[in-house]
């Protein structure tokens, strides 16, 4: 029997992993907001040294948060599903 079949019957009702359910989710909302930040803030930086290149800028920038935001939200259902189910 290896590891992996151990921690798949171990029962998921129990405190600790609602504990660890919400700590994921607020720990992948708070990345998010550093994410997001650091990008904004390195966008405007770079607009301000080269603001011909600003339409560009802005929208790598805006792809790059949505990109953030999606993998952000796929672990905090991933979160919510262990803390409901």
């Amino acid at each position: 029997m290896t590891l992996l079949d151990i921690i798949l019957q171990a029962p998921v009702e129990t405190g600790f992993a609602k504990l660890g359910a919400g700590i994921g989710a607020g720990i992948a909302a708070l990345g998010a907001g550093v994410g997001i930040g650091r990008i904004g803030g390195s966008a405007l930086e770079s607009i301000a040294r080269q603001p011909e290149a600003s339409g560009d800028i802005r929208t790598n920038m805006i792809l790059a948060a949505a990109l953030v935001e999606g993998a952000v939200f796929f672990g905090i259902v991933v979160c919510l599903l262990i803390l409901f189910v």
